[in-house]
């Protein structure tokens, strides 16, 4: 029995347990798109327009591709793939599940002192935590952690130890790169904020402007999860300034200005203000 009835026959043993397979080529990597689906043309996955199954005979769209059915498993066309295919992925959230790929022995030892213990599948580099319960997936959440579910896929590399826990909000909560949906609509900051006089309550101008330094730099030296930091960072400046009548114009368009050397548009800084102020009932 070659390589090719081995993969092809893994694939269909997990098919038959409702995980939806796909095959990958060297370098674990999707098959390309037919031509009818090259670039998007279909609609397909590079215009996010394309919510799977793929319906095309070859196994186009990566995770897209991802099936259970047997038929299609079998056809000539994925004959065809699983005869170049050098290992098996399957789409996590299309099986309800959610990975935490963790890449690094870091990255490992992070998840056992946060995350609640569930099934771990041993890789080349790390583990695959597997929860039960599928949720959107989000690259580098955290430096070597990826979340592998909805509209992703993951190789498989086996059925793992461990009883499966349900997804808990702690991994949910990794993939929140957006402050949470403000409670009204989105609206023009006016400052300063409060009743004060326009001085500091707690020290003086200078703890002020210390402040909105370190709030600056932190934005600045963002290097992942840039909405979130911005938000935090709002979050943070507020819940120590927010009510001193200290905080001017010229503060918080220091703020935006650092958020938007980031990336981010002037409409995403009003939003994280207006829902750091609403979180905090300012």
């Amino acid at each position: 029995m070659n390589a090719a009835t081995n993969t092809a026959r893994a694939a269909l043993a997990l098919a038959a347990a409702g995980i939806p397979v796909l095959p990958l080529r060297a370098g674990k990597v999707p098959f390309g798109n037919c031509r009818s689906c090259k670039d998007g043309a279909c609609g397909g996955r590079p215009n996010m327009k394309l919510a799977g199954p793929c319906r095309c005979p070859a196994p186009c769209h990566a995770w897209a591709a991802a099936t259970t059915d047997p038929h299609v498993l079998n056809s000539p066309q994925w004959g065809a793939a699983w005869r170049q295919a050098a290992a098996v992925a399957y789409h996590p959230g299309g099986a309800g599940l959610t990975v935490v790929d963790l890449d690094n022995a870091a990255a490992v030892a992070w998840a056992r002192a946060t995350l609640p213990a569930t099934r771990t599948v041993a890789t080349t580099r790390g583990d695959h935590w597997i929860y039960r319960g599928a949720m959107p997936s989000a690259n580098a959440v955290r430096p070597g952690v990826d979340i592998k579910s909805l509209m992703a896929y993951a190789r498989w590399l086996g059925w793992g130890v461990g009883a499966m826990a349900a997804l808990p909000d702690s991994v949910r909560a990794l993939a929140l790169t957006d402050p949470p949906p403000a409670r009204r609509a989105p609206q023009a900051v006016s400052v300063p904020l409060g009743g004060g006089n326009g001085e500091c309550r707690h020290r003086t101008s200078v703890f002020l402007d210390r402040g909105i330094a370190m709030a600056e730099r932190q934005i600045t030296g963002a290097r992942e999860a840039v909405h979130a930091t911005v938000y935090r960072t709002f979050l943070a400046v507020l819940a120590t300034h927010g009510q001193c009548g200290c905080l001017t114009d010229t503060h918080v368009a220091r703020l935006f200005a650092a958020a938007q050397a980031k990336g981010e548009s002037p409409r995403h800084c009003t939003d994280a203000w207006t829902n750091a102020l609403t979180r905090l009932g300012l």
